[in-house]
């Protein structure tokens, strides 16, 4: 047994409580795969990151990301998460990280690959931004017919067809047509388990009058999760066919999304496209725990 620091924090959230949780092992040294594996079934949280030991490639930090079910090779408020923990326990020395600097700029080495991180500080709040990997719009993978439908589960489809992205995990996403009927909807996991693309769905609505542009609720049954509180892979993945699509929110490729109201955990993304079509997620990060494991 080996004693391994380990924090859990509450990301895409404005206070403890809200956003998504996510366990973080710091000394996951002497853990392969099968042991990773266990401690984040073990820990139940939708995803648990384990810090490695740099692998070079230019990486100010290298992690492995685990649900309860298996590994992915990227995922959104585990990154955010992970940047924001490397930089609280000093696990990283950016070039440019200076007294009284503004922005740092990190990058995260992961299952896919290399991604930029950018930190910045404004009225001394930290947020934490991630460049998602590429999304992909998979269309070798036939729609299934039931996402073609009028109505889903009950609710209204908006005027966008139901897709398949990939930006590291698969992704199906479905626009419905009001808010309203996004926070009621019921949906049937069994259903959502049995998509292509390891059972994962991901649903938006544009939202009227709101601090946010966007409400949307993933559904990750496939993969061992319910209902994810907050989704950063997920928003990556909407915000790029929105974009793709002509039909991004906000101003100058940036907007807000609500998700994990209906959890009790009030999430806030904040998505940026920007003029070079890539993706950024990002958010607050809130420590909720930190101690030992024994594992």
């Amino acid at each position: 047994m080996i004693q391994r620091r380990y924090l859990q924090l509450d990301v895409f959230a404005d206070r403890p409580g809200a956003g998504n949780p996510l366990g973080v092992v710091v000394d996951a040294h002497g853990l392969d795969t099968a042991g990773m594996q266990a401690l984040a079934a073990w820990l139940n949280l939708s995803e648990t990151v384990f810090f490695q030991p740099r692998g070079g490639y230019g990486a100010d930090y290298h992690v492995r990301i685990f649900t309860p079910k298996g590994e992915l090779p990227f995922a959104g408020h585990p990154s955010v998460g992970a940047a924001w923990a490397a930089l609280e326990l000093d696990l990283v020395n950016p070039q440019n990280r200076q007294p009284g600097a503004t922005t740092v700029d990190l990058v995260q080495q992961c299952g896919a690959g290399l991604l930029p991180v950018r930190v910045s500080v404004v009225d001394g709040v930290r947020r934490i931004a991630v460049r998602t990997p590429r999304a992909v719009h998979r269309h070798d993978v036939p729609t299934p017919t039931w996402l073609l439908a009028p109505t889903v589960f009950g609710a209204a489809r908006g005027s966008l067809a139901p897709v398949l992205y990939n930006n590291g995990p698969d992704w199906w996403l479905l626009e419905l047509a009001s808010e309203a009927a996004l926070r009621a909807l019921e949906p049937d996991l069994a259903r959502i388990a049995q998509l292509p693309g390891k059972g994962k769905l991901a649903l938006f609505a544009r939202c009227q009058d709101q601090p946010y542009a966007l409400a949307v609720r993933a559904f990750a049954p496939g993969v061992g999760v319910a209902e994810d509180p907050v989704t950063g892979s997920a928003n990556g993945a909407i915000a790029a066919y929105l974009h793709a699509s002509g039909s991004l929110p906000g101003q100058e490729g940036r907007y807000v999304a609500s998700q994990g109201r209906e959890l009790g955990r009030d999430g806030v993304v904040q998505l940026h496209v920007d003029h070079e079509d890539e993706v950024w997620i990002g958010g607050q990060v809130q420590p909720v725990i930190q101690g030992q494991l024994v594992w």
